[in-house]
């Protein structure tokens, strides 16, 4: 058989998830099909909707004066959520990821406007109205909002493109923090209670505009990467074969071995009511805006040592686990203490409190720096496992969805007062701690699918004698493999010859950027 020329290379990778694509498009590329573009558009609707969610989140309690029925509808929201974003990869496979994206968007302001009416009127069913709309939205955002984050950067990027997305979305927290605190900051507020009415007509008001955004967003197969490579789509022909699909996925050992940590990891919903017990209505809204810079910071740390290209994929996936296993033990250490302390004696800080203050907010710094830590890892962890979007919709499906039934566990966990706050640190310590073995067991064997494609070009160009290399046949069910992480190692280091399904012609495919990161 004659070496393969750089054209059947560049066929090779419109039949094999796991080659490396060398095509380029053809011409210049078109701004708003460009990946950048598209991270700043899914950005901007995730700073309007689940952003802006979560800065009324951050002053404890969505800025009630108590917190139990916003924890009650919270749990609603995670429980729906928990379902649709779990069935959400097998509808964005079917309806698009652009209608997914807007679908996604569109319940949040719903649920703005019942905390308005509640703080307003006392009115309570519109509440619980607002949680169902946003429990169905979020589920097809977050199925949405994964896979285009993790499956349109180029791989050298992820980590990048990644950050990107995740500043956008603390961008809202950041942004409506300073919105609260702007309206919450008198001498009024010095005391326990609940924030403005106003602050919600705002957020209503934003949240609105995430759902038009949500159209600009380029389908996949229009997607442009600036190295020439295409989104890869494999969707299934029909919804019983995605929801087959999805089961597959779920049945792997390794997304089984990764169930502990995808609940451990957003189960400590209790900062909130930390908040409320402890703080003043104008410390809760300074908190929600300055919290903010520290979970920048630490998805800024984490994305730098995730794209650091003097350590294979595999070394910084290990690295970054260590790193996040420290920071839970140090913030977690730091957490009971002062939670013991103040169980036994029950401050209400005000920032004026200099030095009650900073010692009751470092808890929630040190929390929401671990956690951001630990949530853009476990991304990065699994966009590594394949290069399939449709994959991707489901492993995104799946992780955000177990992460959704931890939180309305939790939710529902501190819809009242235990035992000063010790039964939900004690559980929340408990699940991370059990997360440690069997997450490092799928970091342990996990093989990361890489397609860097100047990587395989350089190596391609080689010739067999020059790189000594040995030369297999390989079987479209050991490809299916490969995209899985299941591969052998034989492979490594090797080429293989697989077959184009329409013309039977043999392709020689170059697997080193693949298994670089393994050695």
């Amino acid at each position: 058989m004659s070496n393969a020329t750089t054209s059947e290379v560049k066929d090779a990778d419109r039949h094999a998830s796991v080659a490396v694509s060398a095509e380029s498009h053809t011409g210049k590329r078109t701004w708003y099909r460009t990946t950048l573009f598209n991270a700043f558009v899914i950005g901007a609707v995730g700073f309007l909707a689940p952003g802006l969610w979560n800065a009324m989140s951050s002053l404890g309690a969505g800025g009630a004066e108590s917190p139990y029925l916003v924890n009650a509808a919270n749990a609603l929201v995670f429980g729906l959520m928990g379902f649709l974003c779990l069935f959400g990869g097998p509808i964005s496979n079917r309806i698009g990821l652009t209608w997914t994206l807007c679908l996604g968007a569109v319940g949040y302001p719903i649920y703005a406007a019942g905390l308005y009416c509640n703080n307003r009127y006392g009115n309570e069913w519109l509440v619980m109205v607002g949680a169902v709309t946003c429990g169905v939205s979020a589920g097809l955002f977050w199925a949405s909002e994964g896979a285009v984050a993790l499956g349109y950067p180029e791989s050298t990027k992820r980590g990048q493109y990644l950050n990107i997305w995740l500043w956008f979305r603390t961008g809202g927290p950041l942004i409506g923090g300073a919105i609260v605190l702007g309206l919450n900051h008198s001498g009024a507020a010095k005391h326990k209670g609940k924030i403005d009415p106003k602050t919600y007509l705002i957020f209503v008001a934003l949240q609105c505009l995430a759902a038009p955004v949500a159209f600009l967003l380029s389908p996949p197969e229009k997607v442009q990467r600036s190295d020439g490579s295409r989104v890869i789509v494999k969707a299934e022909p029909s919804f019983r074969a995605e929801l087959k699909a999805l089961w597959n996925v779920c049945k792997r050992k390794d997304i089984l071995l990764l169930l502990p940590v995808f609940w451990a990891a957003y189960f400590n919903q209790y900062n909130g009511n930390f908040q409320v017990y402890y703080f003043s209505v104008r410390a809760r809204a300074l908190i929600g805006f300055v919290g903010n810079f520290s979970n920048l910071a630490s998805s800024q740390l984490m994305s730098t040592l995730l794209d650091y290209k003097g350590l294979p994929v595999k070394r910084r996936i290990e690295y970054g686990f260590y790193y996040v296993v420290l920071l839970h033990i140090l913030s977690w250490t730091y957490g009971w203490v002062i939670q013991e302390k103040y169980t036994a004696n029950p401050p209400v800080w005000d920032w004026a409190d200099a030095r009650g203050f900073v010692e009751g907010f470092f808890v929630l710094v040190l929390w929401g720096f671990s956690q951001q830590a630990l949530q853009n890892w476990m991304y990065y962890f699994m966009a590594s496992k394949t290069d399939n979007i449709s994959e991707l919709s489901r492993f995104a499906g799946v992780l955000r969805g177990q992460e959704s039934f931890a939180q309305a566990v939790s939710f529902g966990l501190n819809t009242r007062e235990w035992f000063g706050g010790r039964v939900p640190l004690a559980v929340n310590t408990i699940l991370l701690g059990l997360a440690v073995v069997p997450t490092w067991l799928a970091v342990r064997d996990h093989v990361p699918v890489e397609t860097d494609k100047l990587a395989a070009a350089a190596y391609a160009q080689n010739s067999d004698e020059e790189a000594g290399i040995a030369t297999q046949y390989i079987t479209p069910e050991e490809k299916e493999k490969l995209a899985q992480g299941k591969t052998a190692p034989a492979l490594v280091g090797q080429q293989v010859i697989t077959q184009d399904p329409d013309t039977g012609q043999d392709f020689r495919i170059s697997y080193l950027a693949t298994f670089l990161s393994v050695e």
